[in-house]
C-alpha cells in the first residue's frame, strides 16, 4: 500500500461493506436480542444484563486469541470470511428460541427459565464467532491498512456504521419485530451476515505483515496485560481507559434504550425517533471526522465529552417525540464524535506488529469491562425507580430517564485520561 494518506476503492469497498455489516449484526445482538428476551421470554432486566455480560466475555476471548493467532500467521482474510459466515448461521438460530419451542422439547422444565439460559448461551457463541471476525481479524486488518494521516477520516466512516445499522434495522426490519415475526427477522439477518462472509474472501487483499514470533503464542495473548507493556505504550493505555469509561457510559442506557422509548415514553413511532436522531449523528460524525485529521485527536476529545455529556442530559428531561429527537441528535452526536478521536488514538498508538493483539486490549478495555459494569448500573436505576406499565393485566418493569443521569455522571471520569493525554501530548 502506497503511504500517501489515500485508500483505494476497493480498500474503501471493503471498509464500508464489512463494517455495515458487522455493526447490522452487533445492532440485531446488542438491542433488538434485548427487545426479544424481553416480548418472548422475560422482562426481568437482570436477565438482559447478565447476557450482554456473557456476550462480553465471550467476545473478548475470541478476540484476544483471534487476533494474536491472526498477527502469528500474518492473515486477516480467512478469519474475516469464515467468522462472518459462522457468525450469520448463529444470528439465524435464534429464531428458533421460544419457550414454546423449549416447553416442547423438555415439557417438565421451566420454559421460561431454560428459555433464557439457552438464548444466553447462544449469545455467547455467537459473540466467539462475531467477534472474531469483526473485532479481530477485520479491526486489525483496518489498522494494517491505514495510517495516521487517514484514520480520523476512516474512524468517523466506521463510527458512523453502527448508526446507519440500527438505522436500516429499524426502517427495514423494525415493522416484523413488532409483528412478533422472530423466526423470520433473525434468518434473513444471519443469510445477509454468511453472504458477506463469502464476498469478503474474494474482495478482500491481506496487506503484508511483520510477523513477530519470539514469544509463544500464549504468552503473545496476554502480552499487553503485563506491567511492562503498559510502561512501553502509555499513550495507548490513556486512550483504552477513556474508551473504557465512554463504554460504561454508554451501556447504562444503551440496553434499555428501545424498551424506554416504546414503553416509558409510550412514543409509537420511535423508530422515526430514531431514524431522524441516527441520521443526524451520522453527518456529524463524517464532518467531524475530518476535523478531527486537522485539530489533533486529543484536543478534539474534551468538547466532543462535552456534547455528549450535554446530550445524556438533556435526554433524561425530554418527554414526546420531538424534544426526544432533539436531546437525541445532541447526545449521540457527541457519542459519536467522542468515539471517532479515541478509536483513532488507540491506531496510532498500536504497535506494527500487533494490531491483531490491541484489538483484544480493546475489546477488554472498552467492550468487556463496560458490558460487565454499564449494563448492571442501568439496571440497578431501574429497579431502584420501581416505573412499571400494564398490559394485558401483566406488570412489566420499565426503564427510568434517569440511567441517563447516570450514564453523564459515569462520564465525567473520562475527564481524568483526556487530561493526562493531554499533558503528554498536547498537539495530538
Amino acid at each position: 500500500m502506497t503511504r500517501t494518506g489515500a485508500l483505494g476503492a476497493r480498500t474503501w469497498t471493503s471498509l464500508v461493506l464489512l463494517g455495515f455489516v458487522g455493526q447490522l449484526a452487533w445492532t440485531v445482538e446488542n438491542m433488538y436480542l434485548n427487545v426479544f428476551v424481553y416480548d418472548t421470554i422475560t422482562d426481568d432486566p437482570n436477565v438482559i444484563a447478565t447476557m450482554v455480560a456473557v456476550s462480553a466475555v465471550a467476545a473478548t476471548l475470541a478476540t484476544l486469541l483471534v487476533g494474536a493467532l491472526s498477527d502469528r500467521v500474518g492473515r486477516r482474510r480467512v478469519f474475516i470470511a469464515a467468522g462472518y459466515v459462522l457468525w450469520g448461521i448463529t444470528t439465524a438460530a435464534f429464531g428458533f428460541l421460544s419457550p414454546d419451542t423449549v416447553s416442547g422439547l423438555v415439557p417438565a422444565a421451566n420454559a421460561v427459565v431454560v428459555a433464557a439460559v439457552a438464548v444466553v448461551a447462544l449469545d455467547a457463541v455467537m459473540s466467539l464467532f462475531g467477534s472474531g471476525a469483526n473485532d479481530a481479524a477485520f479491526q486489525a486488518w483496518v489498522t494494517d491498512s491505514t495510517e495516521p494521516a487517514n484514520r480520523g477520516r476512516v474512524e468517523s466512516v466506521l463510527a458512523v456504521m453502527p448508526l446507519l445499522s440500527m438505522l436500516v434495522v429499524f426502517g427495514a426490519f423494525d415493522g416484523m419485530t413488532r409483528a412478533g415475526q422472530w423466526r423470520g427477522f433473525f434468518v434473513l439477518v444471519g443469510a445477509i451476515i454468511v453472504v458477506v462472509g463469502v464476498v469478503s474472501w474474494f474482495l478482500v487483499r491481506d496487506r503484508e505483515l511483520t510477523v513477530r514470533q519470539e514469544d509463544g503464542y500464549l504468552r503473545s495473548v496476554v502480552h499487553g496485560l503485563r506491567p511492562s507493556a503498559v510502561r512501553e505504550n502509555p499513550g495507548l493505555y490513556l486512550a483504552l481507559s477513556a474508551w473504557t469509561i465512554w463504554g460504561i457510559s454508554t451501556q447504562v442506557f444503551l440496553p434499555y434504550l428501545i424498551i424506554y422509548l416504546q414503553r416509558s415514553l409510550r412514543i409509537d413511532g420511535y423508530a422515526i425517533v430514531l431514524a431522524v436522531v441516527l441520521l443526524g449523528a451520522s453527518v456529524v460524525s463524517v464532518i467531524g471526522g475530518r476535523i478531527v485529521d486537522r485539530v489533533g485527536k486529543v484536543r478534539f476529545l474534551l468538547p466532543a465529552v462535552a456534547v455528549y455529556g450535554t446530550g445524556l442530559v438533556l435526554m433524561a428531561f425530554a418527554r414526546g417525540m420531538v424534544p426526544a429527537i432533539l436531546a437525541g441528535l445532541v447526545m449521540m452526536s457527541g457519542f459519536m464524535l467522542v468515539l471517532t478521536p479515541i478509536g483513532a488514538l488507540v491506531r496510532d498508538y498500536s504497535p506494527p506488529d500487533r494490531a491483531g493483539h490491541v484489538q483484544g486490549l480493546r475489546m477488554v478495555f472498552a467492550i468487556l469491562v463496560p458490558m460487565l459494569v454499564g449494563p448492571f448500573i442501568g439496571a440497578a436505576v431501574i429497579r431502584g425507580a420501581a416505573e412499571t406499565y400494564s398490559e394485558l393485566g401483566v406488570v412489566k418493569q420499565v426503564p427510568s430517564p434517569l440511567i441517563f443521569v447516570a450514564a453523564a455522571v459515569v462520564l465525567l471520569l473520562i475527564l481524568v485520561p483526556v487530561t493526562l493525554l493531554r499533558r503528554k501530548e498536547p498537539a495530538a
